[in-house]
């Protein structure tokens, strides 16, 4: 993609961002809330459209409605359009997000929820708050990593945001007796139709030191990209499940995912995420530890 072409659809994008961000922020303020939750999907898909990103899923998500906490890893900044993309949504993230220029902008029109992590408070107040939205039946997305990876393995997953399920469950007046933990597995497996080797996976993430701007600007030259998202057997979380168990048994199901696909394994039933019709929700319990 030439710098003009690159160029001329970030305006289009900033466009876009224009028209919507004004109804956006008026159906959160006045309590829209179809309006508010569906008008990001639109932004994400025109975003990742635009760049010739494809995303496409396998698995089965909740059903909507359905009280869940979705731990996934993370490779990119990528993965939020892709995500985004999909359903209503919101998303952790570590506090300094929510002073990125734009950035930032679009972190809190999500609903993002921050989250301090050199302050140890920081985790119950969060906990508290992503408790108040599971019960009202959000689906909110953690990076159980605390941070990005290289894209060809998984960082050990933390459990303590995990304790917002008990939360959730424990609440005066809970409608719900159990909360859904979703494993989910975010894998970039194929550039220009391509697959994506092991030693390309680095330039596709983003993550140590790495400065925005020219990851952007390398992101937008070498051509379309396929994201994959995986969603793996949920994990019933209950009043007596550990939470440690229950991380790690997502930890286990992500793990599974992404090295399937750091292996060359194409992921099963494929299919493009925006074309998906919903299927009926699996099971899978995890006892007390």
């Amino acid at each position: 993609m030439t710098r003009p072409g690159i160029a001329a659809r970030l305006l289009a994008a900033a466009l876009l961002f224009a028209l919507l961000a004004g109804p956006h922020w008026l159906s959160l303020r006045f309590g829209r809330g179809r309006l508010a939750a569906h008008l990001p999907i639109l932004f994400h898909r025109a975003v990742l459209r635009l760049f010739s990103v494809r995303v496409t899923q396998s698995g089965t998500p909740p059903a909507p409605g359905e009280p869940a906490l979705v731990l996934s890893n993370h490779v990119s900044w990528l993965d939020i359009l892709a995500l985004g993309s999909l359903r209503p949504l919101s998303f952790v993230a570590k506090s300094e997000i929510a002073g990125w220029p734009v950035i930032g902008t679009l972190a809190r029109l999500q609903r993002t929820i921050f989250i301090d992590r050199a302050r140890r408070a920081s985790t119950a107040s969060v906990n508290e708050t992503v408790a108040a939205r599971l019960a009202a039946g959000d689906l909110i997305v953690l990076f159980a990593e605390g941070t990005t990876g290289d894209g060809n393995r998984v960082l050990p997953f933390r459990s303590s945001l995990v304790g917002a399920a008990r939360a959730a469950l424990q609440a005066e007046g809970a409608r719900v007796d159990r909360i859904r933990l979703q494993p989910l597995a975010v894998t970039y497996p194929r550039r220009n139709g391509l697959p994506v080797v092991r030693g390309e996976r680095p330039e596709i993430a983003w993550y140590g030191d790495m400065e925005l701007a020219p990851h952007l600007a390398l992101f937008a030259a070498n051509g379309p990209l396929d994201v994959h998202i995986a969603w793996g057997p949920p994990i019933l979380f209950e009043a007596g499940t550990d939470r440690k168990h229950a991380t790690a048994m997502a930890e286990i199901a992500v793990r599974r995912a992404v090295g399937a696909s750091v292996t060359g394994r194409t992921p099963p039933q494929a299919e493009p995420a925006d074309r998906r019709s919903e299927r009926p929700v699996g099971e899978a319990g995890v006892a007390a530890a």
